[in-house]
Formats: structure tokens, sequence, C-alpha cells
């Protein structure tokens, strides 16, 4: 409860919402998995790094629970740190997945004053090889759990964001391009990207089509067979192992469909990679700067009016389904 209390604070969320999402971390244990993902993956970027000669610090902080972003950024301080590089643990640009941050890193910069570590962001990677290639296998492993792959309707999910908050950034764009270039790598004939975790009750259009929905939708027209490939996320968090494996899941079985669920590209060893590459190329600038596809490598630094905060309804918000 903490936590989804720093997630809504100042919006206006009803107490019993915030009990009925309380719920489902209850499944797992009363807590979410992502903090123990992320120290997974500093291991494994700390293995990668040493292995490239690399020997430079890591931190870690967050926005809603501990290490929360400014007490990491006291011990930067502390610790002599002057400028530091930041990964983001999102792939497309948005205001909740890119700017906000940014606005994070740039409160906790004012609270600490004097000596506080200029940090500038490495750019979004949705399109960077190294991005897709651990997509396209995790995608192939759960199409190898059906016999005939040309019988399979491939589903990737991301996150629902509001149709005001999708109109001034790039997020559907991109996450078109992922999809498309994932499907390629693994020869997905029949595929449609999907949105999942929409909040309830917000008095505002979001992304759409639901997967709930969707998945209603392809059962009418005889899908038996589905694979959801959550590209939108990179590890297996609460939307994942709750909005997916249980309520998607308990849904397809409902409908007589076998859903198999893709993992995230979590600690493969070659999108740990990828952030190497990504800090490499910040501090030489004669390194490569990869990308495949349609577009071009997004540029470090961001447009001053790029994914601006969306404008919220004049309602009572609530929370979504996992928080």
């Amino acid at each position: 409860m903490p936590f989804l209390e720093n997630v809504t604070r100042g919006r206006n969320v009803p107490r019993d919402r915030l009990l009925a999402v309380a719920e489902h971390y209850y499944h797992f244990g009363g807590r979410s998995p992502i903090n123990d993902q992320n120290r997974q993956l500093i291991v494994a970027l700390r293995k990668e790094l040493d292995e490239h000669g690399s020997n430079l610090p890591i931190y870690w902080g967050n926005r809603n629970w501990h290490p929360l972003l400014p007490d990491v950024l006291k011990k930067m301080r502390h610790d002599g740190v002057k400028h530091a590089l930041a990964f983001m643990t999102s792939a497309y640009s948005s205001y909740s997945g890119c700017r906000q941050y940014r606005e994070n890193v740039a409160a906790s910069q004012a609270d600490i004053g004097e000596g506080a570590a200029q940090i500038d962001k490495l750019r979004v990677f949705y399109n960077h090889p190294h991005f897709i290639e651990p997509c396209g296998e995790r995608l192939k492993e759960a199409l190898a759990k059906f016999g005939e792959r040309e019988k399979v309707y491939v589903l990737f999910t991301a996150h629902s964001v509001p149709v005001s908050m999708a109109e001034t950034s790039d997020y559907v764009k991109q996450l078109e391009e992922t999809a498309r270039l994932v499907a390629e790598a693994t020869g997905a004939k029949h595929w449609k990207l999907v949105y999942q975790s929409r909040s309830a009750g917000t008095g505002q259009a979001w992304l759409e089509p639901d997967i709930l929905e969707y998945l209603e939708k392809v059962s009418g027209l005889g899908v038996r067979n589905v694979v959801v490939a959550p590209i939108g996320f990179i590890s297996d968090h609460m939307e994942i192992i709750y909005d997916l494996d249980i309520e998607a899941k308990d849904l397809a079985i409902e409908l007589g469909m076998t859903l198999v669920r893709a993992r995230t590209v979590g600690t493969h060893p070659i999108f740990v990679r990828m952030i190497r590459e990504l800090i490499e190329e910040r501090i030489d600038p004669g390194a490569p700067r990869l990308a495949v596809g349609r577009y071009a490598a997004n540029p470090d630094v961001c447009a001053a009016d790029c994914c601006p905060a969306p404008r919220r309804p004049q309602v009572k918000e609530r929370l979504g389904k996992s928080g």
C-alpha cells in the first residue's frame, strides 16, 4: 500500500480502488517483482562492463519505492560523481516513458542542490538491433510450443496510455515499428499490436484495442492458438504476471483458446550488450549508433517540445488494473 500511495499521490484515487489493486500484489507475496529484476539486470550489466574493460560504477534509483532517486543522487554526490548517464527501463517515447523520468531526475537534482551530478539520458532503443533480436528470440521460444506456426496468432502488447499522450509523442509509431521488425524476424504472418493495463474511469480515451477485448474478437473469428509478446516492457513485472499470466490467460481458457506468453527481454545477453553499446556511443562520438528498420536512431537529446504532459480531465482519477 505505501508503494501504491506513492504512485497515486495527488491523483484523488479512492482508497477502495487502491485496496483492490493491492490484491493483485498479494497474489505474489505482497510485493512487486520489479526490484529483484532490476537487481538481476544490474548484475548482468556489471559483468558485461567488466568483460569489456569498463569500470564505470552503476547506481539505481526508483520513482516510487526504495531505492528512491533522490537518495541515490545524494549517494552519488557523496561518492564524488560529477557526471552520469541514465538508462531508463523504457524503450519508447512518451510522457510517462521518457519526459517524466527526466522531470524526476531534474526534481531530484534541484532537491539536492549544489554538487548534484549532471545526468544525461541515453536514447530510446525501440529500433536498436540488439533489442529487436532478443525480442524475436523470446517470441520464437513461445511459437515453438505450437506445432503449426501458421495457425498461431501473435498479439504484441504494450501499456495503454491516454490518447492525448499518444498524440504528442511517437509512442504508437515506435511500437508499430518494433512489432513489424520482430514479426519479420520470426516469420510471424498473423499479428496485431494491442494494448493492456488500461486505467479505468479516468474520463478520457485510451489507446485501443484492449487485449481482452481483442481476444474475444479473434475467438469469434475462430482463432484458437495465441502467443502474447509484451514488447512494450523489458521485464516480467506486475503488468505481465497479473494482467497477462492471470487475466488474459483465464479469459483465453474461458474462450477455449490456448495462450502462451513470450518472455520479456529481461537479462538476455544481447539486450545487456545493447545497454553497454548505448553507453559507449555517448562516451565515444565515433561509436556506431545502431538502428534497424524504417527510422534512424533517435537523437540523444529530446526536442524541447517532445512528449509533453497530457492535460488531466476534470474528474477523479482511478488507478489502472496493475497500478
